[in-house]
């Protein structure tokens, strides 16, 4: 007999017996025989349960938002995990008997309802094989449903929607336009997100029928865009998830490349002026196009033409006639222009997506989702899943591909059941759901992965492994497509399309060659080879059951339920994350990845102590015993004194993008001091390497952002030797009688007063510091922190050095200030020594340190690229050498990010959305 991996009550794998018929040819693409199970056992019977509450508290206000005693989950699973699927996924009214309070229960809910659809429509040959395995995926946090799955799926009297992306067409009528609001209203309602191209809807400079000229799509994005904010503050916690897309031979393309960066700049003159227009302030609704991503869709003849230094030509959308030509390098200069200032728009290849088109008979792929992974059919959705990555890396570094071989096909079978069987917000969007059943398998945790196999994220053997992976994953999807086409028939619109799918399947075998076989796990790529051979045969013999199989998703909430270090393609944010207290509270923790990869490059039980030891205290491995200067590199992180480069993100997206039947959703972050050409090149750069759309952001470039922070670079000095003649520090006394200033502050619900006493040059020389509602115990504290930074000053320790050393510090109470040139602050230490600093140091001084008032920031707006003129552009970024404003190794969030409505804490990036950390809340995507 053979044996496969199976996990236990404690969340590891031990080995069990599996049935020889579960590796002959005729069943390795089928769902329904056990591999991680046991005939006749229960898999939930395996898991040890363990009863706690489940809490989410606001971060700054300190208030219960969310509770649930005695909810039941297993014993391995995180309090952090439990908390966000017991509020976000347990079905019931609160406090009623019919609130669902285990996790058994919820994945009882959705397996029993797709295995009762499978059986029925003659999917499965043994029911409770596959539903035994689809449990043991769930429970053990190998895999993940999207949101709208466990939201809705089984839930009585509820509409059983199971995607979370749609795609939309509008028309060049205002019959059309309106029903365009009316289904992205629907959308949003049900917490989706959809994406639209507004390229048919006719240019301003074109003329009506019955007289006058068109408003232009611009204009009706304002429309959409208030329906959007009006939804979302209508009861939601989130914002509307939604795309707009235009054609860069639009003639309006250069309106819609500037509305947002023009948006920025109302919004920072009128924070200038006194209005509230903070994250969620009272004046902020005047913005306009806040509510959606926006991206220029372009194709290769106009990156040609920008490679070529020719001009291009803008065409009318009635007849195709050129209105008027501009230089393309102009164009594009002036995309990277507002990208620049704030961060919109992205980029979608419009070629290399349609080039990649399985149903190239039926239509061309015009839109996206609003994260731009989903790519096909106008009016079409899709339902994502995703895997685990970390939980298939077995102990002795080796991946387990027969394992994930298996998961793949109990995935991509319960998707394939729900998409028949799921409802849909409108008619149209489920016909052609159903006729063409578009699936979005994909995974999560690729950085933990890569980190614990000893790997550099930034390497060609990261990014062969990366691409084996993803070959594995999609070549194995469609085999067991083309077995469900053998079983079921292939999808309704295959017939018309069969040369365009099986054109496009040809295609991914082919990229297979081009992995790098001295670098690729031997064992992963020969079963990617192995899974695309049959994909091929099968599917030219039998056709395919799915148009499309795999995307590489956000995975913001459900990379959170599943405990993952990293979400979708990402690497690791930092090397150090907060976890969760069953019994509250919360304790930074070292990432699991951290020590299996000092074990993997060879460091001995000891040494791995000590570097755990030093990243627990310090969040970072600088200055951190034993390290190799040559292993830095799979320590670095996204963010950070150790950060990858902005290329590093864009060629991983290289690499596994030829074997994804979508896109891939991630936002490339750059530092402030990127320019507009590093924009425009980033660009250029992701359509030679073939990507179907890249999203940028370079920080601080957005008004809500909350303030950066940044890193000292400057390595310790080395101590003194015994014969190094030491300095003795000298007290420098302030007078007796002294002047002072005192201030008053307010950093979320806490209320402050801040003394600050001067030398009678101005310096500052002792602080007190008063915090109201405080304890004795605080008291206390308060005071002798006070009084150590007294001494520090009046010993002669600089300010900047309290100011490097406080700033960006993360505790309660923090966020919103009732400072004007402050206005967020992630603690009262944070916003205390930015204080300071505003009033002590001179203007350079806290440049270089990364403080900066409301004012400053709006004035340096006056230095923006203006949109009009984008020949200089790029002389007038900020472009200090070596400054790059990020956040600290152990932050856990990026600097961008917003704070999550619902509980406070800031967001952290996923995809080209953001996830709360705490309670699962995303800012577009499930």
């Amino acid at each position: 007999m053979s044996s496969a991996p199976q996990s236990s009550s404690t969340g590891q794998r031990t080995m069990i017996a599996r049935p020889d018929h579960a590796r002959g040819d005729v069943h390795r693409a089928r769902a329904d025989v056990h591999w991680f199970t046991t005939p006749g056992v229960d898999p939930a019977d395996e898991v040890t349960w363990q009863r706690r509450d489940a809490r989410i508290v606001h971060h700054g206000t300190g208030e219960v938002v969310f509770e649930q005693p005695g909810v039941e989950f297993p014993e391995f699973w995180s309090q952090n995990a439990t908390d966000i699927v017991t509020q976000k996924y347990f079905r019931g009214q609160l406090g009623t008997a019919t609130r669902e309070h285990s996790l058994r229960d919820v994945v009882a809910r959705i397996v029993d309802t797709i295995t009762a659809w499978g059986t029925s429509d003659g999917h499965l040959d043994d029911p409770s094989a596959f539903a035994a395995e689809l449990t043991h995926l769930l429970l053990h946090q190998k895999a993940s449903f999207n949101s709208p799955v466990w939201f809705n799926i089984g839930v009585p009297d509820t509409p059983q929607q199971a995607s979370a992306c749609f795609i939309l067409s509008v028309d060049d009528s205002i019959d059309s336009i309106l029903e365009w609001y009316r289904q992205e209203a629907v959308i949003f309602k049900g917490g989706s997100g959809a994406g639209v191209n507004l390229s048919r809807i006719r240019s301003s400079v074109e003329h009506l029928g019955g007289g006058g000229t068109a408003s232009g799509p611009v204009s009706f994005m304002r429309g959409a865009d208030a329906s959007a904010g009006t939804i979302k503050s209508g009861g939601k916690t989130r914002r509307a998830a939604k795309m707009v897309i235009l054609d860069v031979a639009h003639p309006d393309i250069e309106e819609f490349v500037d509305c947002k960066a023009i948006e920025e700049r109302k919004a920072r003159v009128l924070a200038g002026a006194g209005f509230d227009m903070g994250l969620s302030g009272s004046d902020i609704h005047s913005v306009q196009y806040q509510n959606a991503n926006n991206s220029v869709r372009v194709t290769d003849e106009f990156m040609q033409a920008v490679v070529d230094d020719a001009q291009w030509p803008l065409r009318a959308v009635t007849t195709g006639e050129s209105v008027r030509t501009v230089r393309a390098r102009d164009l594009l200069q002036r995309i990277a222009a507002a990208t620049w200032e704030c961060a919109d728009p992205g980029m979608q290849y419009d070629t290399t997506i349609n080039r990649w088109h399985t149903a190239a008979s039926t239509g061309r792929i015009n839109g996206s989702n609003p994260c731009s992974e989903y790519m096909h059919l106008d009016d079409s959705a899709c339902n994502l899943s995703s895997l685990n990555l970390l939980a298939f890396l077995r102990e002795d570094g080796v991946f387990d591909v027969d394992g994930f071989r298996h998961a793949v096909a109990v995935m991509l079978t319960a998707q394939e059941i729900l998409v028949g069987r799921a409802d849909y917000p409108t008619e149209k969007i489920g016909e052609t759901s159903r006729r063409f059943r578009q699936l979005g398998l994909g995974y999560a945790n690729l950085g933990a992965l890569l980190m614990a196999s000893g790997l550099p994220y930034d390497s060609e053997a990261g990014r062969a492994y990366a691409a084996a992976i993803t070959a594995l994953m999609t070549g194995h999807a469609y085999e067991v497509s083309a077995r469900l086409a053998e079983r079921l028939g292939p999808f309704d619109g295959y017939a018309e399309n069969r040369d365009s799918m099986l054109g496009v399947l040809a295609r991914h075998r082919g990229a297979v060659d081009d992995i790098d076989a001295e670098l690729a796990p031997p064992v992963v790529l020969a079963a990617a080879r192995e899974a695309w051979d049959r994909a091929v045969t099968d599917g030219t013999e039998h056709g395919v059951r799915n148009s499309q199989v795999t995307v590489l998703a956000p995975t913001g909430t459900i990379g959170l339920a599943m405990d993952c270090d990293t979400t979708g393609i990402e690497p690791d944010l930092a090397l150090v994350k907060t976890k969760k207290l069953v019994g509250g509270g919360s304790l930074s923790i070292v990432n699991h990845s951290v020590p299996r990869a000092l074990s993997r490059l060879g460091y001995d039980p000891a040494e791995v102590a000590d570097i755990v030891a030093h990243l627990d205290r310090q969040h970072t491995l600088a200055g951190a015993p034993h390290v190799r200067v040559e292993h830095h590199p799979v320590f670095a992180t996204s963010m950070g004194s150790n950060a990858i480069a902005p290329r590093g993100h864009v060629t991983m997206m290289a690499a596994v993008q030829p074997f994804l039947s979508g896109a891939i959703s991630k936002t490339v972050n750059l530092p402030e001091s990127a320019t507009v050409d590093d924009i425009a090149d980033l660009y250029v750069d992701a359509w030679r390497l073939g990507l179907k759309a890249i999203a940028v952001y370079r920080d601080n470039c957005k008004l809500g952002q909350p303030l950066s922070t940044s890193t000292p670079s400057t390595p310790p000095a080395p101590a003194a030797s015994d014969s190094t003649p030491v300095a003795t520090a000298r007290r420098e006394r302030l007078p007796r009688t002294r002047n002072s200033r005192t201030f008053e502050f307010r950093v979320a619900d806490c209320k402050g007063f801040v003394t600050v006493g001067e030398y009678d040059d101005g310096r500052p020389g002792e602080l007190f510091l008063r915090v109201s509602k405080q304890g004795s115990t605080l008291a206390g504290i308060m005071d002798a922190f006070s009084m150590a930074v007294s001494y520090g000053l009046q010993y002669g320790v600089p300010l900047r050095t309290f100011v490097r050393a406080f700033t960006s510090t993360r505790f309660e109470p923090a966020g919103i200030t009732d400072d004007p040139d402050l206005r967020i602050a992630s603690s009262i230490l944070d916003y205390i020594f930015r204080r300071l600093a505003v009033d002590y140091l001179d203007t350079d001084e806290r440049r270089e340190l990364g403080v900066r008032t409301g004012g400053e920031r709006a004035a340096q707006d006056g230095l923006a690229p203006d949109l009009q003129t984008t020949d200089d552009a790029h002389v007038t970024a900020d472009t200090r050498q070596g400054h790059a404003a990020s956040g600290p190794a152990g932050s856990g969030s990026g600097s961008d990010a917003p704070y999550c409505m619902q509980c406070g804490v800031q967001m952290q990036r996923s995809g080209s959305c953001h996830a709360c950390p705490s309670c699962g809340n995303t800012s577009g995507c499930s």
